[in-house]
C-alpha cells in the first residue's frame, strides 16, 4: 500500500509563495538543498494551476520580478521534470506537454484511494491547495510535512494554505532545523469531527 505525504513550504505565517520573492524566499542553504536531495524517489499528485505554473518553469518561463532562474531554482524544476505526476484536471487536455506526467480526469479523492490501495511507495502533494485540501478532508493523508522559511510576507503573501481546512489533530513524528533558520516539522495527521472535549476534573 502506497504512503500519502502532503508537503508545503511556507513562510512563518502560513502561505505558499510571495509577490515577487524568488523561490524558497531566497533563503535555502546548504543543509535544506543537501536534504532535498536526498529524499526518496515519489509520484507527484498536483492539480491543474500547479501543473501550468511548474511545466511553465520548466518550459523556460522565469516567476514575475526574476530575470532568471537561480542554479537552484533550475536544479528544482529539473528534478520534478524527471519524476513521475499525475495531473487531476478536467480542463486540462492530453497530451500533457511536461515529461512524465499523466492526467486524470476522474474524481481526485477516489482515484489517490485506489492509488493508494493498489500502489506501493510513495505519493507527494506538490502545491495544489485545494487538492491537499480535498484529500485530508477524506482521510488519506499519512503524513503532513511542513517547511517554515524564516519570513513574514504580511505585505505580499499569496496563497494562504490553511483557508478552508477542517480542524485537524496533528501527532509530531519528526522535526529539524536546517542552516540554523529553517523549520522542518512532520506530523500524522487526524481530521477532528469537533474540537476535543475538555474533561473537568
Amino acid at each position: 500500500m502506497s504512503e500519502l505525504l502532503v508537503d508545503f513550504i511556507t513562510s512563518l505565517d502560513g502561505y505558499a509563495s510571495g509577490e515577487g520573492w524568488p523561490g524558497f524566499w531566497g533563503l535555502e542553504g546548504p543543509e535544506y538543498l543537501a536534504w532535498l536531495g536526498e529524499q526518496p524517489e515519489v509520484t507527484y499528485l498536483m492539480g491543474a494551476n500547479t501543473y501550468r505554473l511548474m511545466s511553465g518553469f520548466a518550459a523556460g518561463e522565469v516567476p514575475t520580478g526574476q530575470d532568471e532562474f537561480r542554479p537552484e531554482e533550475e536544479a528544482s524544476v529539473d528534478e520534478l521534470t524527471q519524476a513521475t505526476k499525475v495531473v487531476f484536471s478536467s480542463s486540462l487536455e492530453e497530451p500533457l506537454t511536461w515529461a512524465n506526467a499523466t492526467l486524470v480526469r476522474d474524481d481526485a479523492v477516489e482515484a489517490v484511494r485506489k492509488m493508494k490501495s493498489s500502489g506501493s511507495g510513495l505519493l507527494s502533494t506538490i502545491g495544489s491547495l485545494s487538492l491537499c485540501r480535498s484529500l485530508l478532508r477524506a482521510g488519506l493523508v499519512d503524513r503532513f510535512r511542513v517547511v517554515m522559511f524564516p519570513v513574514i510576507t504580511g505585505a505580499t503573501g499569496e496563497e494562504r494554505i490553511y483557508d478552508g481546512y477542517p480542524d485537524v489533530a496533528l501527532e509530531m513524528i519528526e522535526h529539524r532545523t536546517f542552516d540554523g533558520r529553517i523549520q522542518l516539522i512532520e506530523y500524522k495527521p487526524r481530521v477532528l469531527e469537533h474540537p476535543p472535549l475538555v474533561v473537568s476534573e
